[in-house]
Formats: C-alpha cells, structure tokens, sequence
C-alpha cells in the first residue's frame, strides 16, 4: 500500500494556474529566459535513451486555446528551462535517472504567472511522456478560462498524440 502511495506521490501533478505573479514551481527556470520556437510537421522522430539517461517528450496541446496567438510554453527541469514547445507541437529531452520537478509556463509578459508542475523519478532507458494542455476559453455567457496543466501519459498514448503535432526545437533568445 505504501508504495502506491508513493507512486502517486511521485507522478501527480500539481498545479499553480492563473495565479498572479511569477511562476516559483521548482522546475521552473528564471522568468526573464524566452525562447524561439521552430516546428517541423515532416519530422516526428522518438529516439531511444543513451546509456544512464531517459527521455522525456513533452506534448504541447492546445485544442482548447481558442485565441491567437497560441502561447510559446517553456519547459523547466529542476529549476533550469530545458526548452519550449509552440501551438501543438512536441520536443524531448535526456535525463538522468533519479527524482526530478517538471515544469510547464508560458512565455511572454504577463502570461508567466501561468504554470503547472508535476515531479517525477526517471530510471535509465525509459521514456516519460507529459502533455501540456493549454486552455483559452469563453463560452457564451460565462466566465474566461485560461490555465495550463501538466499530466504525464503512457508511451503508447504519448507516441500517438506527438505523432499527430510537429517536432519543434527551441533556441534561447537571451
């Protein structure tokens, strides 16, 4: 019992959405990094892990932002921004095997203080898939929505989401 426990412990999510102020989940880099996004719909590559290392993809989805621009959303890794994704679109990146905090934010003034976060433990050779959905709503009469959440999915579900969306790389404007 107490290692499920534990295993819930480890792959929830928690979230921080719509809250005011700069985004402090441990994963998250400094609020000031922004990134460029390129994405191309021809590539859609899954890789398997280097030796000691795991993969992580991450899965922007924004089916439910129904405003434009779509939001540039930033990746962090144990406080340090290990790139972003841009309008339905996925990246990966290679861990260590260990526990580590994840973070999703998006990018440009104002819209930081929208993040969610989930922490996780990695084991060599493994690849975690985690879907950002990005939410814009404002439904006929009622109030706007806007958040970000963070889930982590199975392989089989990540590969067919990401398969469905661009591969994009990210640069560090600054």
């Amino acid at each position: 019992m107490r290692s499920i426990l534990l295993f819930f412990l480890f792959v929830s999510p928690a979230f921080a959405q719509g809250a005011p102020g700069i985004a402090t989940a441990p994963g998250c880099g400094a609020p000031d990094v922004t990134f460029s996004v390129e994405a191309d719909k021809n590539q859609h590559p899954f890789e398997k892990p280097d030796a000691g290392k795991a993969l992580v993809y991450i899965i922007q989805d924004d089916s439910d932002f129904h405003a434009n621009p779509r939001p540039t959303t930033r990746v962090g890794l144990d406080g340090q921004w290990a790139g972003a994704t841009h309008a339905n679109s996925y990246s990966y990146f290679a861990v260590d095997a260990g526990e580590h905090h994840l973070c999703a934010s998006w990018q440009g003034k104002g819209r930081e203080a929208y993040s969610a976060a989930a922490n996780f433990s990695a084991e060599a050779g493994a690849s975690y898939f985690f879907v950002v959905r990005n939410t814009w709503l404002w439904p006929k009469g009622g109030d706007l929505t806007r958040k970000i959440t963070l889930d982590s999915v199975n392989a089989d579900e990540g590969q067919l989401l990401a398969s469905k969306y661009s591969f994009s790389t990210a640069h560090a404007k600054n």
